[in-house]
């Protein structure tokens, strides 16, 4: 009589993988030819195709940000673009961004560089309390309450209001980190200024709400993965926040789902790409969107990307957010209930990547 199998133990399996410390990347170096089980998908969460609109491809809005400064018609062309694209797309690309190629070069290679040390190195920074470090890595922080892992593995690092110390960063990649950070942090302050008068306001209104105060950066990296059918490198999610500003390598990955379709977003050459953020389409009372998006895995890599997000979950912010009062009108009531960002980004942490909108939870 042939033994029963024995009945599969996920959280066995998750704390095995965890206590290495070695993330994917581990499982990768080690020569597997199948993805673990942790990692499986449903397979009607897997549907990877892009799609297409009555036969032709559709691709996110790609904004020219060159003269933005210097000339008021290419202001006001821009702010119009940015204003289409918040509110029909939520994602857009930014070209002429101020960003020095070389310095988006270096950053990807700091994160490589991070990656491809040696696991002691790394395993100094290995922490899933986000709450007492500035700079954490590890594979997954939702690990043990996600439905399946996703195919990557995370440097968090808080870069500013309370930015760490330099000897607190990887020596490995520390000064570019602080390079991009602050090159990063420019460009928001102008990209604020675009959605603040896109939404009809003055261009200092969504900066002194206090949506440049903070800046965290998540740098993944996303190993080839040897049965790309059976998993993601993210699940598919919309991000809480305000804004983030993306830097992804050749490889791509990158979808948006758009009139529920899956939209590519192709890498391009010295582009950012521009995600606006739940807390955000919150504030504009809908004026703005919060897309769900996802990356798929891929038996190409290592992939890695540098999401920059604008946030103040971090900091001792208090103050509570709400539809943006110059907004509302008879005609355009408040859509959400006021909520601090701590609590707003504690319910959507506490509900993991996968499952319904964050939004919902604030719906009035």
């Amino acid at each position: 009589m042939a033994k029963p199998k024995p009945e599969y133990d996920r959280i066995s399996e998750l704390k095995a993988f965890d206590e290495t410390k070695a993330g994917v990347k581990g499982l990768f170096d080690s020569g597997i030819k199948n993805v673990p089980r942790m990692f499986h998908y449903r397979p009607d969460k897997l549907d990877k195709n892009s799609s297409v609109s009555n036969g032709i491809h559709v691709s996110i809005p790609v904004i020219d940000l060159a003269g933005v400064k210097e000339d008021p018609g290419t202001l006001r062309n821009i702010i119009d673009k940015v204003r289409n694209a918040s509110k029909s797309w939520g994602f857009f690309q930014v070209e002429n961004h101020g960003i020095p190629l070389s310095v988006l070069q270096d950053m990807k290679d700091g994160v490589v560089q991070f990656f491809e040390q040696d696991l002691e190195a790394k395993k100094k920074f290995f922490t899933r309390d986000y709450s007492t470090k500035n700079v954490a890595y590890n594979s997954n922080f939702d690990l043990y309450s996600s439905p399946a892992a996703n195919w990557r593995e995370t440097l968090f690092c808080l870069m500013a209001l309370k930015p760490p110390v330099p000897h607190e960063l990887p020596e490995v990649s520390r000064d570019i980190m602080i390079e991009y950070s602050k090159q990063v942090m420019q460009l928001g302050c102008l990209l604020f200024e675009l959605l603040s008068e896109a939404l009809g306001l003055q261009p200092d209104h969504l900066k002194d709400m206090g949506c440049t105060q903070g800046l965290g950066m998540l740098s993944h990296y996303f190993p080839a993965c040897p049965q790309p059918e059976l998993t993601l490198g993210t699940t598919k999610h919309s991000d809480n926040d305000f804004l983030t500003v993306l830097l992804q390598d050749h490889i791509g990955g990158l979808q948006v789902l758009h009139q529920n379709q899956w939209v590519d977003v192709p890498p391009t050459p010295g582009a950012l790409v521009v995600n606006i953020y739940s807390f955000l389409q919150l504030i504009s009372n809908d004026g703005f969107r919060s897309v769900e998006h996802r990356v798929v895995a891929n038996c190409v890599g290592p992939r890695v990307s540098v999401a920059c997000f604008f946030s103040t979950f971090f900091l001792p912010d208090l103050r509570t957010y709400g539809p943006i009062k110059e907004l509302i009108s008879e005609e355009n009531p408040p859509k959400y209930r006021e909520v601090t960002m701590r609590e707003y980004a504690g319910y959507y942490n506490a509900k993991d990547l996968h499952g319904t909108s964050a939004m919902l939870h604030f719906k009035l």
